[in-house]
């Protein structure tokens, strides 16, 4: 069985969720299918929470509406049958009138929540119907039913595990097997969501939940390119990806999955395949276990970087100063992204400035310190650990003419990483192109 994911774009309008539909249902065999929010949707129920937040049920309501209006536009344009219109339209009518029930009650963040599960239920449903309305044997899952989260907001694989092999065995006659991405329940039974990576999340959970064939993610782009063909000429696609190699050019910025939703495809040995909805014939990136000797897959970048530098002559020598440096980021909750340490200094990087002048009044403490903000960290992600190929060496040279902030590379056997000013973004990412792809 494979599991195929579809963001809010693949069912954006009733036409790609028509496309979608044949797309799942053309070759006959059974498969698992994962399903966002229509495109909009979800932004649309967070500005109604934020109408409520600010105790404004009017303005709500005004929202409310405008979404139903859209939806009720979709139905005529997705169904041809009067009794699968007139089901969907009564789903409808009861779902905006939950939403408006929220207008009457004390408005919290578990109710945010609440509302935003709504998307995707609705996303769902009307593909479900459709599906149904084709003579497709079709199951559609609550994923409230079946994706949970531990008291440490983790996934928790063995009650998914054990609740979707239940589902499956109790009705194992139907083509398509259909839940909602994103939402699940915490370990007390509140309404809740994955946070990071979302629905590619619920989909690799359910990918090896099941021990799936393939689990494949369905976009609005060709799988994964060797550089942002937004600022770099003549960018190429990449066929293939070794896990530890997508979740670096994920966690530095690669529009790609998110580094944490891959782990449970990658510990159950589960290959995961980037593909697009508007090419659907395109081999798009497989992301798997196996790992390619000597070849530089691809360049991303990150924007918004904080650098700061602490110096400090009683660093030389002295165990413990990194430790207290560290504590220093710990107790303010923000996260170092690279690091950087010579006898008198040390230079970090942070993408979070919520915490950054009390951050930096600390560590004055234990010497001087400076802030450099606006900056890019570049990473080349390949075979960087091949002793006779000398990767680092070629991507040093290649940004000879560009003024590199900061070098982190030795920490990971894929990725040598760069910080230089966000003016100089695009050219480093040209320079490495041209020298690494060329």
């Amino acid at each position: 069985m494979k599991v195929l994911k579809f963001g809010g774009t693949s069912v954006g309008s009733p036409q790609r969720m028509q496309d979608v539909s044949k797309l799942v249902t053309e070759d006959g065999q059974t498969k698992f299918i994962v399903l966002s929010a229509m495109s909009g949707t979800t932004n649309t129920l967070v500005e109604i929470s934020d109408y409520l937040y600010k105790k404004n049920p009017e303005g709500a309501n005004t929202i409310i509406n405008q979404l139903e209006q859209t939806y009720a536009g979709h139905i005529d344009k997705l169904y041809r049958t009067d009794e699968v219109k007139q089901k969907t339209m009564r789903f409808l009518h009861d779902e905006f009138d939950y939403l408006r029930s929220f207008t009457k009650v004390h408005f919290t963040s578990f109710e945010e929540k609440v509302i935003l599960a709504q998307g995707e239920i609705i996303s769902t449903n009307m593909v479900a119907n459709y599906l149904e309305e084709c003579g497709v044997k079709t199951l559609l899952i609550n994923a409230l039913d079946i994706i949970r989260t531990d008291k440490n907001g983790e996934p928790d694989m063995n009650y998914i595990k054990d609740k979707v092999m239940k589902v499956l065995e109790a009705h194992p006659d139907y083509q398509i097997y259909m839940t909602q991405g994103f939402i699940c329940r915490n370990a007390y039974g509140e309404i809740d969501n994955l946070l990071r990576g979302g629905s590619d999340y619920t989909a690799c959970l359910v990918g090896a939940a099941v021990q799936a064939e393939e689990i494949q993610i369905w976009t609005d782009i060709d799988g994964m390119h060797n550089n942002d063909p937004r600022f770099v000429e003549h960018t190429e696609p990449v066929r293939q990806l070794y896990f530890e190699e997508a979740a670096e050019l994920a966690y530095f910025g690669a529009k790609i999955l998110h580094p944490t939703c891959i782990q449970p495809a990658k510990f159950a040995r589960v290959p995961v395949r980037l593909k697009n909805t508007m090419d659907p014939q395109a081999p798009g990136t497989i992301i798997n276990n196996d790992f390619q000797r000597g070849v530089i897959k691809a360049v991303a970048a990150r924007d918004g970087n904080i650098c700061i530098q602490i110096n400090s002559s009683r660093m030389l020598l002295a165990y413990g100063f990194l430790r207290k440096v560290f504590e220093i980021f710990e107790t303010y909750k923000t996260s170092i992204d690279m690091v950087c340490t010579s006898e008198v200094g040390v230079s970090v990087t942070i993408d979070n400035r919520h915490h950054l002048e009390d951050i930096v009044n600390e560590l004055k403490k234990y010497g001087t310190v400076a802030v450099e903000e606006d900056m890019c960290i570049i990473c080349v992600v390949g075979d960087l650990a091949t002793d006779n190929v000398g990767f680092e060496t070629i991507a040093c040279q290649a940004l000879k003419d560009i003024p590199v902030r900061m070098i982190s590379y030795g920490g990971s056997p894929h990725n040598i990483s760069f910080v230089v000013k966000a003016a100089d973004k695009k050219r480093t990412l040209q320079a490495l192109s041209d020298t690494l792809f060329s």
